[in-house]
């Protein structure tokens, strides 16, 4: 069949026409494509909008996370990771929460003023319940008063601990530590524990005062007619959070989250602290034996690694011989607590310490 100029020409022209509409109907959806911000800066990617996973679209992320989409946290803290081995850790990256209360500013406090704390005064924020002026001298801006209530009741542990945590995400540090006012803190190893873990991964360490983990209902993701079980790390031995872990503890935590999570669960600060971490977020507790509270026998502590502890304490008045067993440089009857014997060793150097030939008496 022969096929004439006209026609030909018609069939090209159609063909033409079909090949234009086709193009026309592509543009459109590449200018749409072109038009949508990126998934991953605009947080509607499925990896950050898991309901499963509330924290990880909660936390806020640095902008090197967002510039890996496809990696996530995982490639953040890999790089963190190797940036860490490049900068050991310092005594700058840490944030000391020392709990106290005006009760025990003269008996408890200015013990650890005089000790440990000398040592890092620029990492330790002291959070009271009472405005006290000589103490503000002398600490400044590092005194924090929480306003709450000076009465040992779970709601006002909780509400100072709410405060500690707010502090610490505000100071940009690294590590979230917090203490008591009866506990002394051996700055070295905790820079030594803590320099061989990573502030961007989900790190929780302390020792548990309990030989089983605590089962509560859970009132906060349900009605409570289901129990969560968890380990947590008493706040008498204290205990130290990663940064990385303590942005994704903010949907329980900040601004005054804390207060409200431990009304729901009916539990105090501490307890709160492992619920939201062990419980909520399922990450596990690393347990160390490093932590010491005034619950367990101090005596049986080996001398030989008193100063590779990195919390000590000492019992209260119901068990006042609950102390550590350190020879020198004071006698129990001048340093019952055993702290100022236990600093001295460490920082021989220190001007109020005896000469380091002087024996306990």
């Amino acid at each position: 069949m022969k096929v004439s100029c006209l026609e030909f020409s018609k069939i090209c022209f159609v063909l033409s026409v079909c090949l234009c509409a086709a193009l026309l109907l592509l543009i459109p959806w590449r200018q749409r494509d072109l038009s949508q911000p990126h998934p991953v800066l605009t947080c509607t990617n499925t990896y950050l909008e898991t309901p499963a996973e509330p924290a990880r679209f909660t936390a806020p992320l640095r902008w090197e996370e967002w510039e890996s989409p496809g990696a996530g946290v995982k490639a953040a803290a890999t790089a963190e990771d190797r940036q860490l081995a490049k900068k050991p850790l310092r005594v700058e990256d840490l944030f000391i929460a020392v709990k106290t209360t005006k009760k025990y500013h003269k008996s408890r406090l200015s013990l650890l003023m005089q000790t440990w704390i000398s040592r890092a005064k620029l990492q330790t924020f002291i959070f009271t319940d009472w405005e006290d002026q000589e103490l503000r001298q002398e600490a400044g801006d590092q005194m924090v008063n929480t306003n709450c209530s000076s009465v040992h009741t779970r709601q006002a542990l909780c509400c100072k601990m709410a405060v500690e945590y707010d502090k610490f995400v505000l100071s940009g540090k690294k590590w979230f530590c917090h203490v008591d006012d009866d506990n002394y803190v051996n700055v070295r190893a905790l820079v030594d524990l803590l320099s061989a873990l990573s502030p961007s991964r989900d790190v929780y360490v302390g020792r548990p005062s309990l030989n089983h983990p605590v089962e509560t209902p859970d009132r906060v993701k349900g009605d409570g007619s289901v129990t969560l079980k968890f380990w947590f790390a008493t706040g008498g031995a204290g205990f130290c959070i990663s940064r990385g872990l303590a942005l994704k503890m903010s949907p329980w935590a900040s601004m005054g989250n804390f207060i409200s999570t431990a009304e729901k669960v009916r539990l105090p600060d501490d307890c709160t602290i492992g619920y939201i971490i062990e419980g909520l977020l399922e990450v596990k507790m690393q347990h160390s034996n490093l932590f010491h509270s005034h619950l367990e026998n101090l005596e049986r502590l080996s001398p030989d690694s008193l100063l590779q502890q990195v919390t000590l304490s000492y019992g209260g008045p119901e068990n006042q011989r609950n102390v550590v067993r350190v020879s020198g440089p004071f006698s129990v009857k001048e340093d019952p607590t055993r702290f100022k014997s236990v600093h001295c060793l460490l920082y021989p150097d220190t001007s109020w310490c005896p000469d380091r030939r002087s024996t306990s008496r």
